[in-house]
């Protein structure tokens, strides 16, 4: 059993020698642990301190991708490495590495395929007040629309499982917390959660620079992920509202033209049939988009099975390529044209 920790890092090098000599090397039911860093194109030598401190694989960005980049990346890399469970964590040393064997046991068990680390924000002392609550509030709405029961839903802090990490795709540019778990929980997986600790916050969060943009982008990611898996659900209730809005302005019409009133509320009809239409629109882009959907859902199989397919093949010798700046051959395993993989290996 292989367990690979990921950290998705950008200009990290500060933070990161405390990550990664806090996650353990040695857990109970696991045979080997290996540490990947993903350095999202830095500029702080976040790749050299990474080899210098012993990690065992270095994938880096030529330019900066975004987190969410950073994490499918990750996800990618683990897989071709052979990874059977796959750990997130930051790279800023926000969570307490010692807790990732608590976090891997739901899945050894075979209960989960998906396990979010819970800060227990509420009672967190270094979380501020309005953080908090709006913690509370964004996770109670992504349980509601992802059918789910996590406490802390960005929570970056998770282990996936094998097949877990085949069947996750993360389409947004902003986050792969929140879209991971309504597509988790969407498409029946078994995802659960067990309380972790946090250490003291060590910078500025680099994801969001203000509360408010956190909270539109946080919002239309939710919004995104869940029309990307409810979209008749989405549209027939957008076409609703637009009927029911549309139905007031014409009946008031009809009122006035019963008792010869009529001339006078022409405006009310032309409104109220404007709404209406807009509404049945709404309900053929919902029919649409439904089958749509399906297509992406085949599309979405399609790629885990090309995944399972490539670990197949992980036997088959891997061809030899030189690192720039040494002469040293590494195994180089091809993940996308934007990067190599091996061990600390450069980008060409």
């Amino acid at each position: 059993m292989k367990l690979i920790v990921q950290i998705p890092c950008y200009n990290e090098s500060q933070t990161l020698g405390e990550t990664v000599r806090d996650i353990p090397r040695d857990i109970s039911g696991i045979e080997s642990v290996e540490i990947l860093v993903i350095d999202d194109g830095s500029h702080d030598d976040t790749s050299r301190i990474a080899k210098e401190l012993g990690v065992d694989h270095v994938v880096r960005h030529r330019t900066n991708r975004g987190l969410a980049r950073s994490f499918s990346t990750g996800i990618d890399a683990c897989l071709k490495l052979g990874a059977d469970i796959v750990v997130n964590t930051d790279g800023d040393n926000q969570y307490a590495g010692a807790d990732i064997a608590k976090l891997v046991q739901p899945i050894l068990r075979g209960e989960c395929d998906v396990v979010v680390g819970d800060r227990q924000t509420w009672t967190c002392e270094h979380f501020p007040l309005p953080k908090r609550i709006l913690q509370q509030v964004g996770s109670f709405v992504v349980r509601r629309l992802s059918n789910t029961r996590i406490p802390d839903a960005v929570s970056g802090f998770r282990a996936f499982s094998r097949d877990a990490a085949m069947r996750i795709n993360v389409v947004t540019t902003f986050s792969y917390t929140i879209e991971t778990i309504i597509q988790a929980g969407r498409n029946h997986m078994a995802i659960g959660s067990v309380p972790v600790r946090t250490n003291p916050k060590t910078r500025p969060s680099r994801l969001f620079s203000s509360i408010p943009q956190f909270i539109r982008k946080s919002a239309g990611t939710m919004l995104r992920a869940y029309a990307m898996y409810r979209p008749f659900s989405v549209f027939f209730t957008l076409g609703v509202v637009l009927a029911t809005l549309g139905a007031a302005p014409i009946v008031r019409f009809l009122y006035f033209f019963a008792i010869g009133d009529g001339n006078g509320h022409i405006q009310s009809m032309v409104l109220g049939i404007a709404l209406t239409i807009l509404g049945a629109l709404s309900w053929c882009l919902g029919i649409l988009a439904d089958l749509i959907s399906a297509n992406r859902q085949l599309l979405e199989t399609t790629l885990e099975k090309v995944r399972r397919l490539e670990l197949q093949q992980q036997s088959v010798p891997s061809p030899i390529t030189k690192v720039t700046g040494s002469s040293t051959p590494l195994p180089r395993v091809d993940l996308t044209s934007d990067f190599t993989i091996g061990p600390s290996a450069e980008v060409e």
